[in-house]
């Protein structure tokens, strides 16, 4: 092997490790995501704009319960939010589960995206690497066989 094919073999193998490495743990995150979600055995209402009658356990089914409790809680407090609400606006407290309730979804929603994000790159990150080590693999091994006679 030439010395030029050795740190683009290198680097191509660490491409490799790092890629599927980052597969493994997004797609770990994933689904730790998911059997959370699922445990707290959380049904997506009837009136949610879809998914309705579904287990909460992945990005969509979040998305769309989040969607039903913002339509609730809008409908409970008249349409104002837990900021707009007075002090001593009785539907305040439940503008404040509600506005917490969403957030916590959304932050599922969230964490679905960076391990999606995390799995493609993986998944680029690793396809560099296998291209770097054929790359390195067909890498002229002495001067001679650069320059033809």
């Amino acid at each position: 092997m030439s010395t030029t094919a050795k740190p683009v073999r290198l680097l191509g193998v660490l491409g490799l490790v790092a890629g599927l490495l980052m597969v493994v743990v997004g797609g770990a995150t994933w689904g730790v995501v998911s059997s959370q979600l699922a445990e707290q055995r959380i049904t997506v209402s009837e009136n949610a704009p879809f998914l309705a009658g579904t287990t909460v356990d992945n990005p969509l089914a979040a998305f769309a319960q989040a969607e039903a409790i913002d339509k609730d809680s809008q409908n409970i407090t008249g349409g104002k939010t837990y900021a707009e609400l007075d002090r001593e606006d009785p539907v305040r407290s439940t503008a404040q589960a509600a506005a917490f309730l969403r957030a916590s979804l959304f932050t599922s929603v969230i964490a679905y995206g960076v391990a999606a994000l995390v799995i493609g790159l993986g998944v680029l990150v690793a396809g560099n690497g296998y291209a770097l080590t054929r790359i390195a693999a067909g890498a002229p091994r002495r001067r001679e066989e650069l320059v033809p006679a």
